[in-house]
């Protein structure tokens, strides 16, 4: 069977094709087809968020289906929304691809968006955006929540006393990305660490229950541990203090991987990007949603922004400029 490419097709055919395998929720009042979407939005706010992936940068093909990058697209978005506090209702997809792409490789990415939302956030729905052509494949994502009444959670919120916490993986994306990187038979050996780079599996829905119980402050770690932390920290004039014994888990389930490739696991823990876990803070005492471990605790503002067990350490993650 010949495969009919992007050019062949063209804009219209593609876009026909690709729309017709997204799933459009109760809360779409008008979806992908005409101008633009209208979404309801009970509360009257709405968060907003968007991200960018680019071929070569952020990702490459080699290994990375259509598939893999539909379920990223959607899983690198919806958990910012859920750092906010707020359920993920509607998303807008853009990319740009070579004419040469296989119309296949198009409807593959948009069964990964479907699969996304269902696996990470059932409420919300692709309402639109747009198909265009270029050199190597660029994929922007604008994703949508709604606060449902509740005032939405900042980074700038911490307190002097509250504990950290995180919900979701540590280090194992970046340990997927460097075994993906290696080249060789290491990425089969550790089919849960690749898996966690190629599609990740933020904690969504507890970012809602978050809110719910008290959280003072929160993100989602996409940059790195200690550099996300920093971020709160700068955000609310205070420090953070990690507790090392407690992250020993995390780097305890990447620690096989690690001794393959003769790094250290717990620098993919503190330094690593890509998983997408919720980061927060909550006050002393209060009762933390099942999926949160306590990780640190917020102190008065010194001149580390983030330390170590009481040690400094040096801020670094990713930089979507520098990489």
């Amino acid at each position: 069977m010949q495969v009919k490419t992007l050019a062949e097709l063209g804009e219209g055919e593609s876009l026909r094709l690709t729309i017709g395998r997204l799933i459009t929720g109760d809360n779409v009042l008008v979806g992908p087809g005409d101008d633009a979407a209208v979404v309801s939005s009970p509360d009257g706010r709405f968060v907003v968020t968007t991200d960018t992936m680019i071929e070569d940068h952020d990702f490459k093909l080699e290994w990375s289906t259509g598939f893999d990058l539909g379920f990223k697209a959607v899983a690198s978005n919806v958990s910012d929304v859920a750092a906010m506090g707020a359920k993920p209702t509607a998303l807008v997809v853009a990319i740009a691809l070579p004419s040469t792409t296989p119309i296949s490789w198009l409807e593959d990415f948009a069964d990964g968006l479907n699969a996304g939302i269902r696996e990470l956030a059932p409420d919300a729905s692709v309402v639109g955006g747009d198909l265009a052509m270029s050199e190597k494949v660029f994929i922007s994502v604008t994703a949508h929540g709604d606060l449902e009444g509740r005032e939405p959670v900042l980074r700038s919120g911490a307190k002097v006393g509250d504990v950290l916490a995180v919900a979701g993986t540590l280090g194992k994306a970046a340990a997927g990305l460097a075994l993906l990187q290696r080249g060789d038979s290491s990425a089969s050996a550790f089919d849960e660490l690749v898996g966690i780079q190629r599609r990740p599996m933020p904690p969504v829905s507890l970012g809602v229950q978050a809110a719910l119980n008290g959280a003072t402050a929160m993100l989602d770690i996409s940059d790195g541990l200690v550099k996300d932390a920093s971020r709160i920290a700068k955000a609310s004039g205070v420090s953070i203090n990690l507790d090392k014994s407690a992250l020993q888990g995390f780097e305890a389930v990447i620690e096989q991987a690690a001794l393959r490739l003769e790094v250290s696991g717990m620098d993919w823990v503190l330094f690593g990007g890509e998983d997408h876990s919720l980061l927060a803070t909550f006050p002393e005492g209060s009762e933390l949603p099942k999926g949160f471990k306590v990780i640190g605790r917020v102190v008065e503002q010194n001149e580390h922004l983030v330390v170590l067990d009481n040690s400094s350490i040096v801020i670094r993650g990713w930089d979507s400029i520098r990489g």
